[in-house]
């Protein structure tokens, strides 16, 4: 039987792969760890777990996501998200295992009207990005057995995210002011995991990067109005400019990702966002 790690299991992503972990429990072991278990920043403690368990597949669903404070913790969120993505993909290498490293669409700077493609010039304009960036760089530079997954605007039933915010503050305020002039595309962390096993199942795997998200591109204007709408809140929704709602970090102006790729080598199709958030409140507000 096959073991696959899971790093970083108490998060949106990792919650999500638990879930679903028994409906693969009769061709897969499955290991899950949090920092507690195993802290990716320490290269002798991911060498000693690596060996005891000797993996197939590691999924590297931890990351340092504070894009905000990334801009002061600087030295935190690259010592997680690229040298812990660089210890993860030296001990694949020396274990024979195959690395799913989990990236974001903050590596573009948002720049464009188009969507971007995998091999599209990479400029992240806040430290967030540019760790993720780096730790990009590092697994695939390490280890050639690397899928590198870019996906965006992640949320679930588990832990904090802009949906569970939502629908917390709905019923609080008679209004709220949300951003309309940033595109991205909303995920359901369920869908990603979904897709990771897929990519696990398949027989022959192409590495490299993978864009992985839900379609088409909204603003997060739109995606709140369709948390609204779907949780039946009546609050009233007021759009609001970037410069209307300064953040310590910048994001992205439109950092919408071709999902090409990913269906044409994986045969994963997309899900339409609307959909995927309908279930996800479904869960939340049953």
């Amino acid at each position: 039987m096959k073991k696959i790690i899971v790093i970083g299991s108490n998060g949106q992503l990792g919650n999500c792969i638990r879930k679903i972990a028994p409906d693969f429990e009769n061709n897969y072991e499955f290991i899950f760890t949090d920092s507690k278990t195993v802290d990716i920043t320490n290269e002798d403690q991911v060498n000693t777990f690596f060996y005891d368990n000797k993996p197939d597949f590691c999924i590297n669903a931890s990351a340092y996501t504070a894009v905000d404070l990334a801009e002061k913790e600087e030295e935190k969120a690259f010592a997680v998200n690229a040298d812990g993505a660089a210890h993860l993909a030296q001990a694949c290498l020396d274990n024979n295992a195959v690395l799913i490293h989990v990236s974001t669409d903050y590596v573009f700077d948002g720049e464009t009207n188009l969507c971007y493609s995998e091999d599209d010039f990479t400029n992240p304009i806040g430290v967030y990005g540019e760790s993720k960036l780096k730790g990009e760089e590092l697994a695939l530079e390490i280890n050639p057995k690397t899928i590198i997954l870019r996906t965006s605007w992640l949320y679930s039933e588990f832990n904090k995210n802009f949906v569970k915010t939502m629908i917390t503050l709905f019923p609080q305020k008679d209004e709220l002011g949300i951003v309309a002039d940033q595109f991205g595309q909303p995920t359901n962390a369920n869908d990603l995991a979904e897709a990771i096993m897929q990519i696990i199942e398949t027989s022959q795997k192409t590495f490299g990067i993978f864009h992985f998200s839900n379609y088409p591109e909204t603003t997060w204007f739109d995606f709140a109005k369709k948390i609204a709408e779907f949780s039946k809140s009546t609050v009233k929704l007021n759009s609001l400019t970037t410069e209307q709602y300064p953040t310590p970090a910048k994001r992205p102006k439109r950092s919408t990702m071709c999902l090409d790729k990913i269906e044409e080598v994986y045969k994963i199709e997309a899900k339409h966002w609307e959909n995927s958030l309908e279930e996800c409140i479904h869960i939340l507000l049953p």
